[in-house]
């Protein structure tokens, strides 16, 4: 059992150093214990106890650039958000300061989008919550750091991964809770991708799970952990709950993210206009849970503006292109049709987009983060297919059309150094892909990496399609199907960028810190 005794609380005057060896001594024992701290300080008048605006749910960064960056935190009830910038840990001198009133309608979450930051800049904020009308009651202050993007060509890192709290396990007290989000902070990058399926909301949790050696996993449960997600304020505690995880929050106040979402952020392979047949759900209407869905992802992840496919420009060396592959798809099929809906998985407007993104981008590595790979067959039955890839390995059909655009768009208009990023299949790998082995060779050859989970079952490996001339260079997958987080197979990526040659360096890790695969590559 962990130790119930409550962590230090978060001193704002720690360098970025001490944060990170300080949040290491007190990450030995994860779960609730800072959760199950003392309660709020009373105040008033004698006789009266008013509590404070709680913040037990931490504080989030994301969407950094070199001059702004999304702030997050959340509060159990209408107050006024105030965040605090500043280069200096002790804030004696803050270079910025906003405020966002909270309530109801968000679940009491609120963002503030900085602007006018200094690039290449570590950064402290600093957030607490007031109760309307009365500045004298507010929460006491949580402190996170991120690093603006460089304008030079300094050395720049990021790391990735996907799926957190899958096929049946959550946060077990027992082993450390979430430990793949303290791997990924002791890693120290600029950010974090997160490549999608950050929640399960089609996957209850039980108590107690039997593993295979007799032993038992337990999972620490809440209401909404308890059933499949249909309701909004379902879809918000499923986020609220990995924020349950000390590993969660001590990561997210350290490392800015980037963030993506797949399908379980809402049902499990859905598609828009699907109505499910799962007898778990009352509401079948897929459009009516995604909306739900959607606007809990919005509300509890530091994400600027409400588009999921976006470009974050990370200084010279890296601009980030983020896909969503879930909204403007066309139904599951079998992927097969040679035009119509069922082609679409990008969809025309962002396909567009894109194209125009990369041809103006002048960062020397495009790195495009797709929350499903491109040439793993990734079925929905036996029949329809839920990814890109179709199992035929001749010429384009279906979903695989408008990768064959967008590939050969690249190659056409002499975009240069593009690698992908993946997550969603539960193993990890890495994919060269050469027109020389493609049935279809109108592209540049290209990279795809693909990490995870990062907690959740691990599975694998898929068949490829040989459409676009995939090679399997590396592959580490489950002995078994649905191996539990305790027995070691969780994945994360970690991409190096060297500031002086532009060689970037991606290392297929474990949560433990192996390096199980390591690529090179060097810029065009």
């Amino acid at each position: 059992m962990p130790d119930p005794t409550p962590p230090p609380p978060f001193d704002p005057v720690l360098s970025r150093r001490r944060l990170l060896q300080t949040a290491a001594v007190v990450g030995g024992a994860a779960g609730l214990a800072t959760l199950a701290g003392p309660a709020p300080a009373a105040f008033g008048s004698p006789g009266m106890r008013v509590s404070r605006p709680e913040v037990r749910w931490g504080v989030q960064s994301g969407d950094v650039t070199a001059s702004s960056a999304v702030v997050w935190s959340k509060t159990d009830r209408p107050a006024r958000m105030l965040v605090e910038v500043a280069a200096t840990e002790n804030f004696r001198s803050p270079r910025g300061r906003w405020r966002v009133d909270v309530g109801p309608d968000t679940d009491h979450t609120g963002k503030v989008l900085l602007g006018g930051l200094p690039a290449g800049t570590e950064l402290f904020y600093r957030v607490r919550f007031a109760e309307h009308g009365n500045a004298g009651h507010a929460s006491e202050p949580l402190v996170g750091t991120f690093r603006t993007a460089p304008a030079d060509r300094r050395d720049v890192s990021f790391a990735w991964s996907g799926d957190v709290a899958g096929q049946g396990w959550g946060i077990n007290p027992d082993t450390g809770g979430m430990t793949g989000f303290e791997a990924i902070r002791r890693l120290d990058p600029d950010f974090f991708l997160h490549s999608g399926d950050s929640i399960y909301a089609d996957g209850p949790l039980q108590e107690r799970v039997p593993l295979p050696d007799g032993t038992v996993w337990r999972n620490v449960v809440t209401p909404e952990k308890s059933k499949v997600a249909e309701t909004l304020d379902e879809y918000r505690g499923q986020y609220r709950y990995n924020l349950l995880d000390d590993n969660v929050r001590r990561f997210a106040a350290q490392v800015p993210q980037l963030v993506q979402w797949d399908d379980h952020e809402v049902t499990n392979n859905w598609y828009p206009g699907e109505v499910l047949t799962d007898d778990r759900y009352t509401v079948k209407d897929v459009d009516t849970l995604a909306a739900r869905g959607r606007q809990a992802f919005l509300e509890y992840m530091p994400i600027g503006g409400d588009r999921i496919d976006r470009t974050l420009s990370y200084g010279p060396l890296v601009d980030v292109f983020s896909l969503d592959l879930r909204t403007y798809r066309g139904p599951n099929s079998a992927n097969l049709a040679t035009g119509g809906p069922e082609t679409r998985i990008l969809g025309e407007d962002q396909l567009a987009r894109l194209g125009r993104q990369l041809r103006s981008s002048r960062a020397l590595w495009k790195v495009i983060a797709s929350d499903m790979p491109i040439g793993l067959v990734v079925p929905d039955g036996p029949v329809n297919q839920e990814g890109i890839g179709n199992r035929d390995p001749g010429l384009p059909l279906g979903r695989e059309l408008e990768l064959a655009r967008l590939l050969s768009e690249i190659k056409r208009s002499g975009v240069r150094n593009v690698v992908w990023f993946t997550a969603d299949v539960h193993y990890t790998a890495a994919h060269h892909y050469h027109p020389d082995r493609a049935a279809f060779s109108d592209f540049d050859p290209f990279w795809e990496f693909v990490s995870g989970p990062l907690h959740a079952g691990t599975f694998g490996p898929n068949e490829l399609d040989g459409t676009f001339g995939p090679e399997v260079v590396f592959s580490r997958f489950a002995d078994r199907p649905n191996q539990p987080p305790s027995e070691g197979l969780q994945f994360l990526g970690h991409v190096h960028v060297d500031g002086a040659s532009g060689v970037m360096t991606v290392q297929l890790r474990d949560v433990a810190g192996n390096v199980a695969h390591q690529q090179v590559l060097t810029p065009a």
